[in-house]
């Protein structure tokens, strides 16, 4: 077969052809440029251009790849953009903790007033005056602090009793003895009254400035009741050993006087009791350092006196 002239015209027009669409168009996606298989030399020609070709737009897709590449940056971009939603609901926590801090601020002042009143017991409030040692927590005779709204301490060497009479109720009794009979001593027990009753409440005078102790003393004295008393310094008042023959430590080592005014047993002596009128003093027997009279403050019988 012999190729003319005009064949091989036609065929490097149509090779030309393809490689200048190829050139500027670009590859057909899925549409592979297929080129007569080369038969001459002039056909080995068209496969160097087809190669040459073949490279150009291997270079051409390089440039896709470029831009793509500066399309992942955006992408990149966008993490710290997705971020921020995380980051939105802090402002939000900060407001609602600036909320908690004002909901605790308005809570704040609730506990610091009620913490006094839980962790001190009234008894141990100081009432107003009352000069207390900051060493020892007492006054200058021992005295622990006395519950406000209480009297106060009077020394006897400072009261000036004068002739004004008022009133007042005094009683001696023994009852918790009756509850403790076969503690005490056998040689005793008739002196313990059926009912416990020594002193029935009585209505009595005295004077201003006078003490619980100054109105005992003169009462068991005019209805021929024993008493014996001793004077203690150390706590500025007289100290009550026994009454109708009945002493401390007859029915225990718990065992005592104590007396209580208006039904409060004091912290402190019966001569530095200052009455006034109206008081209703109450002498009691303890078999249990207080507890079985109804004292639960003065447990370790500052009050026996």
């Amino acid at each position: 077969m012999k190729i003319t002239k005009t064949k091989l015209v036609s065929a490097i027009v149509i090779v030309v052809a393809l490689v200048t669409s190829y050139l500027f168009m670009g590859p057909q996606p899925n549409t592979p440029a297929k080129l007569p298989a080369p038969m001459t030399e002039a056909a080995g020609q068209q496969v160097e251009v087809k190669s040459q070709a073949a490279q150009q737009p291997d270079s051409s897709k390089a440039a896709p790849s470029a831009a793509q590449s500066s399309t992942d940056q955006p992408i990149s971009t966008v993490k710290p953009t997705e971020a921020a939603p995380t980051q939105t609901p802090e402002p939000t926590k900060a407001v609602t903790a600036k909320e908690s801090d004002k909901d605790s601020s308005k809570e704040t002042p609730t506990p610091v007033v009620n913490q006094p009143a839980a962790s001190q017991p009234i008894a141990s409030q100081p009432a107003a005056n009352q000069e207390i040692d900051p060493k020892t927590g007492k006054d200058k005779y021992l005295t622990e602090p006395v519950p406000s709204g209480k009297p106060l301490p009077v020394e006897p060497q400072n009261i000036k009793i004068s002739d004004k009479a008022m009133t007042a109720t005094l009683s001696v009794t023994c009852l918790t003895i009756l509850d403790n009979i076969k503690l005490l001593d056998k040689e005793k027990v008739e002196l313990v009254p059926k009912d416990g009753v020594i002193l029935p409440a009585t209505k009595v005078t005295f004077y201003e400035g006078e003490s619980v102790f100054n109105v005992l003393q003169r009462e068991l004295k005019k209805h021929k009741i024993h008493m014996e008393f001793v004077n203690t310094p150390i706590y500025n008042s007289a100290y009550i050993e026994g009454i109708n023959n009945l002493y401390e430590f007859d029915v225990g080592e718990l065992s005592g006087w104590m007396f209580k005014v208006n039904g409060w047993f004091p912290n402190y002596g019966s001569s530095r009791y200052q009455l006034k009128e109206g008081d209703v003093i109450e002498w009691v027997y303890t078999c249990d350092l207080g507890r079985d009279v109804g004292d639960t403050y003065n447990a370790m019988g500052a009050t026996k006196q």
